[in-house]
């Protein structure tokens, strides 16, 4: 106890868990001397710190300030798992502040995690330390009765004053606590404002040294020359996320073979950033510093920096003379230069002088700058564009491209002094030059004798007179006012052209050209163009849109594929010789005679058409055509056609639909070994190739006779007088005569007989067909789809009898249908691969209905829409209330006897008055159901279901609806348009609606615009929510 006392005293840095009475006092509760504990908690925490990068200032602990993003990660995990101490909080949040405070989101993410988990240590420490307080004795009174027996009272003091140590340590740690989650908050709203801004910016790791993982740090499987040439693959931003993973990749992704390109375009850097990574890789090759805090010193310094540098781009900023004699004297390797955005020149003067004997593509865009000198011997590439310079001097002998667009203010005489210096041009762009004058280009086609790219776009005072480029390859002349029929003298003599541009030039009328090697020009928009005349065996394309007066066209090539002259209403005339043109599109070219169908026949000059496209022709009235090469032939739309005549052996498809006068059709091929039927009213001859024919809406014809072996489609839909047909098409799968009312059994009959192998009939509205016609489908074994709808049949035995395979059957509008004419169904005795049947707008019974919906389980789709005599939908017939409550805890309590499983996967039951109540339990068997359709069915009050696999269900114009239970898993829409539903009863419905994502809610007078919240809350996976309140969905 003696040395106890004789102990060093409270300011003394000594630990005493040396003395005798050490355990005593530790049998006591208390630590050995509380206030010797402090600094050795502050010399663990420096070691700490040190270690991690981190080291003491006189204003306390912080970070580097050219810390990277995962060196301050691992830095602050070490420090998290050494010792959470109040001054490694301030460490980390400072470093961390610095990695990420323009760093990439993920990042800064990472940083938040850190600093939380930072946090709830410190936290957690100033608890403890205050618990320690309140268990600690203050008076002298409390040291006495916790001091070992026989202490005196010195030790007695001694004890009272580190208690007092505690105490305040407590108390320190408590306002350090409070200060720092103060910065935390701050923080974390610095980075939630830079997540929101959405901008990455790429800031590489700090180069470090390779070291020994520590232990519990994570490392991947992976050698550093893998790592090397994985990370060969990734940008600038891959990398830096890449780099916070682990040492092992913090220290691969700072290779400096990576950052060869450091682009800090549009990236919120400060000038500080932006030299230290250019003195940290040296070795970079390209810079772009096209952000808002360069300036021409930041640039000086980041060019002294790379030696190497070949590509450098600059945005805004001001850059004066000692600038571009820098880039001369100190970027010899310097090869590409961009400067957009700036201003140039220092003073008023506004001049700038450039001399680069290496540099080999210099563009200066959109800069402010009076004066231009341009001194390069090597010098390729030359863009001024958008620049307002009023007098531009070149000595750059080697220049190929030149571009002074858009330059207003550069006078006639500046371009040609610009251009005329440079032998070697090959491209130059004066386009929105509007000084330029033909004497300038007479000039620059004389001394630029390799020029083969010109484009003068816009230039108002050019008409190409006297002008001569024999070597010339591009021409564009857009919106050129003084281009008109005579400057076609000076194109004629561009031998080598091979794309001609003559958009809006308003004056033209006249194009006739000779050019052997032109393969595409363009004429759009020409207002006053009326004559195109083409001699090119090398043309590809030509494009005259919206030239309202052209009137003809006369072309010659031997490579022209394909051409389309939509819209020309004036176009009168067509002359082509084009062996390998495949396409033409002359659609809406109401001006074209009769004499057209001579350039597309044998001899006419296109020997290898494939498609002809004549729709909406309405000058053409009579067709006669000869190809021994036509495909495809479409005559849709030309009402004012009466008569085709066609020899054409190998077409397979020829639409008519729309000739409403078309009253005399004739085919005769080569290879025709039929015989000819001649009426004055019509005739109709077919052949052998043919395998589709549309003769949809030919309201005046009346006889047919077809004969094709390869024919499988043929579509007679609106042929209202058709009386006599005769097809003889022995492949044809697909007959559509619906709306034939002249067609009778005997032509149906005959049809059955000579095309055996027809799949789909569609008979619709041929009130005509009756018994004996339907007992004739006999002879079609592979008929699956027969459709009767809108006609008179009373009875179904005929089709029981005759298409005992049919799968699919519609009846809709079948007014006079017997009620017992579906009980054969029942059960599937009869027509048992039947699965589609469409009664839709009928006049069965209740009773029909009922026994139909109640009997035939194998069917998977049913329409019954509009139907007055369908009510109630219930499966099974519910008695009590308890049996239509449908939650699994009801269930169990009431089994209800489950029926026989349906193969029901569609029902439709749109407009139905007279049905109230909907009910669906599970117990109906109807696993397969995924579509129910009760929309306009404005009485119905009452809907529940429980089908496991319903997907979509549509209530909409459902007025009175006011009941809606769902017991729907896989429900993905649901349609309740214009219903009576109420906000609580849908809300309940959709609880259980777990993969809902379509719910539309438009025109629902009992629904408002707060309950749309509500139901995002129930149902957050909803992407498309309609509503009529203009709230996005």
């Amino acid at each position: 106890m003696e040395e106890i006392s004789g102990s060093s005293s409270g300011n003394s840095s000594s630990s005493s868990s040396s003395n005798n009475g050490g355990d005593e006092w530790a049998a006591r509760g208390l630590e050995n001397e509380p206030h010797s504990s402090m600094p050795e908690l502050e010399q663990q925490e420096r070691r700490i710190l040190r270690g991690k990068g981190l080291a003491r200032s006189s204003s306390g602990i912080s970070g580097s300030e050219d810390i990277g993003t995962s060196s301050t990660a691992a830095g602050a995990g070490e420090s998290l798992r050494g010792y959470q101490s109040s001054a490694a909080l301030k460490a980390c949040s400072d470093s961390l502040s610095l990695g990420f405070g323009f760093g990439d989101v993920d990042g800064s993410r990472i940083a938040a995690e850190i600093i939380s988990e930072l946090g709830r240590g410190l936290r957690n420490q100033a608890e403890a330390l205050r618990i320690m307080e309140e268990d600690t004795p203050e008076t002298e009174q409390q040291c006495f009765l916790l001091a070992p027996p026989g202490a005196n009272k010195s030790q007695l003091h001694k004890l009272s004053k580190r208690t007092k140590l505690v105490t305040f340590a407590a108390r320190r740690k408590t306002r350090e606590t409070q200060a720092f989650e103060l910065q935390i908050q701050e923080l974390r709203r610095e980075m939630s404002i830079a997540e929101e801004e959405e901008k990455i910016v790429p800031i590489a790791p700090r180069e470090v040294e390779p070291e020994e993982p520590f232990a519990g740090e994570a490392r991947m499987d992976l050698t550093d020359d893998l790592l090397h040439k994985v990370f060969s693959y990734l940008d600038d931003v891959s990398l830096c996320r890449a780099a916070i993973v682990c040492r092992q990749w913090r220290v691969a992704s700072a290779h400096e073979d990576f950052w060869k390109i450091l682009n800090f375009e549009g990236r919120r850097v400060t000038p500080k950033q932006v030299r230290n990574l250019c003195q940290r890789y040296p070795n970079a090759i390209e810079l772009n510093l096209k952000c808002k805090i360069v300036e021409d010193l930041l640039a000086l310094d980041a060019i002294r920096s790379l030696r190497a540098l070949q590509v450098l781009s600059l945005g805004e900023g001001l850059y004066g003379d000692p600038f571009f004699h820098a880039l001369s004297a100190e970027c010899a390797s310097l090869r590409t230069l961009s400067i957009s955005d700036a201003v140039l020149g220092s003073g008023a003067s506004q001049e700038i002088q450039i001399r680069h004997d290496h540099l080999l593509k210099l563009d200066i865009v959109k800069c402010r700058v009076l004066r231009v000198h341009v001194r390069g011997s090597h010098l390729q590439g030359l863009s001024l564009r958008r620049t307002g310079t009023a007098a531009v001097m070149l000595h750059c002998p080697r220049l190929l491209r030149l571009d002074i667009s858009s330059c207003h203010k550069l006078s006639d005489t500046g371009v040609r002094a610009a251009a005329t210096t440079c032998p070697l041009l090959s491209e130059l762009d004066i386009s929105h030059c509007s000084y330029v004058s033909d004497e300038t280009l007479r000039e620059i086609a004389i001394a630029c004798s390799n020029l083969r790219s010109l484009d003068a776009s816009n230039c108002p005072n050019i008409s190409l007179e006297g002008v001569r480029m024999p070597v010339l390859v591009s021409l564009t002349l857009v919106n050129c006012e003084g281009i008109n029929s005579s400057s076609m003298t000076a194109i004629s003599h561009c031998y080598m052209l091979e794309e001609l541009l003559l958009d809006f030039c308003w004056l033209l009328t006249t194009v006739s050209l000779d050019l052997p090697r032109l393969k595409k020009i363009s004429l759009t928009n020409c207002r006053k163009f009326s004559e195109l005349a083409l001699r090119s065996p090398a043309l590809t394309s030509i494009d005259v849109t919206k030239c309202p007066m052209l009137n003809r066209i006369d072309i010659s090539s031997s490579s022209l594929q394909k051409l389309v002259l939509n819209q020309q209403q004036n176009l009168a005339t067509i002359l082509l010789q084009c062996p390998s043109l495949h396409e033409v599109d002359l659609t809406d070219c109401d001006s074209l005679s009769n004499s057209l169908c001579e350039v597309f026949s044998n001899g006419g000059g296109c020997p290898r058409l494939r498609s002809l496209i004549l729709d909406s022709c309405e000058g053409l009235t009579a067709i006669r055509l000869s190809s021994s090469s036509l495909l495809y032939l479409s005559l849709a739309g030309c009402r004012t056609v009466s008569s085709i005549d066609l020899q054409c052996p190998e077409l397979q498809r020829l639409l008519l639909d729309g000739c409403d006068h078309l009253s005399r059709a004739s085919l005769k091929p080569v290879c025709f070994l039929g015989w000819v039927i001649d009426d004055l009213d019509a005739t109709v001859l077919w052949q052998v190739g043919l395998r589709s024919l549309n003769l949809g809406i030919c309201p005046h014809l009346k006889t047919l006779v077809i004969r094709a072996d390869q024919m499988v489609a043929l579509d007679l839909r609106g042929c209202g007088i058709l009386r006599q047909a005769e097809i003889i098409c022995p492949s044809l799968l697909s007959l559509d005569a619906s709306y034939c009312s002249q067609l009778g059994d005997d032509c149906l009959a005959a049809t059955s007989n000579a095309c055996s192998l027809i799949q789909s009939l569609v008979l619709a509205s041929c009130p005509s067909v009756g018994p004996s016609g339907l007992l004739a489908l006999k002879q079609l074994p592979g008929l699956t789809v027969l459709d009767l709808s809108y006609t008179f049949l009373t009875d179904l035995s005929p089709i029981y009898e005759a298409c005992p395979q049919l799968e699919v059957l519609r009846l809709s509008a079948c007014k006079y249908l017997a009620n017992d004419a579906l009980v054969a169904l029942h059960g599937g005795k009869l027509l048992p691969d039947l699965q589609e049947l469409d009664l839709s707008y009928g006049s069965l019974d209740r009773n029909a209905i009922d026994g139909l919906l109640s009997e035939c389980p194998h069917l998977k789709h049913v329409s019954l829409n509009g139907c007055s005599n369908v009510f109630d939908i219930e499966w099974p017939s519910a008695s009590t209330e308890e049996d239509t409550h449908m939650h699994d805890a009801d269930r169990e309590e009431q089994p209800m006897e489950v029926s026989a499983e349906r193969c029901l996967q569609t029902l439709n039951c749109v407009g139905c008055p007279n049905i109230k109540r909907v009910f669906i339990p599970s117990s109906a068997g109807c696993l397969h159901l995924s579509i129910l359709n009760l929309s306009l069915s404005t009485n119905i009050k009452e809907v529940r279901l429980a089908c496991t696999n319903l997907i979509a269900l549509n209530l909409s114009n459902c007025l009175s609806l006011m009941d809606l239970k769902l017991d729907c898993p896989k429900l993905v829409s649901l349609c309740l348009q214009a219903s009576g539903i109420e906000e609580g009863e849908l809300e309940e419905a959709i609880r259980d609606c777990s993969l809902l994502e379509t719910l539309d809610l438009r025109n629902c007078p009992k629904i408002q615009t707060s309950a749309l919240v509500k139901i995002r809350a129930i149902r957050p996976g909803i992407k498309r929510l309609y509503n009529s309140w203009g709230t996005p969905g």
